[in-house]
């Protein structure tokens, strides 16, 4: 994600793409970044808190360089959606949408199944967790 980012986000807010249908305000890459990590400084335990900042930090680092503005315009509203929730609670005991899982390649899917090995080794006794994960 270069320089422009920004300003494409902008934009983004000012059309009325097909993906929404109202503009909403998309946050920039870094503000957006830091926004993500505060919200699980605040509202995860310490153990999820790790897990969550290393994700964070692994999907920005893989989306740096991208160049295509629908997958940045899509990376940048998806991850302010999370960021919503993580803060207002209401991501426990949620489910994945039916949609966006049939839209996931197959790479993304074998993501999210290791997401949730890590989760449920987390919340195994005598693995370092301390029995059911909190999710």
């Amino acid at each position: 994600m270069r320089g422009s980012i920004s300003r494409l986000a902008t934009q983004s807010v000012l059309q009325n793409g097909p993906l929404h249908t109202a503009p909403l305000a998309i946050l920039p890459p870094k503000p957006l970044y830091r926004r993500i990590l505060r919200a699980h400084r605040k509202h995860l335990d310490s153990r999820m808190r790790l897990l969550g900042d290393e994700y964070v930090k692994s999907e920005f680092r893989a989306h740096r360089n991208v160049e295509n503005p629908v997958h940045i315009i899509g990376f940048l509203s998806e991850w302010q959606m999370y960021a919503q929730k993580v803060e207002g609670d209401s991501w426990r005991g949620a489910k994945i949408e039916e949609g966006k899982v049939q839209k996931m390649s197959d790479q993304q899917i074998g993501q999210l199944y290791e997401l949730m090995q890590a989760i449920k080794t987390e919340g195994e006794p005598g693995e370092g967790g301390q029995g059911d994960p909190k999710i």
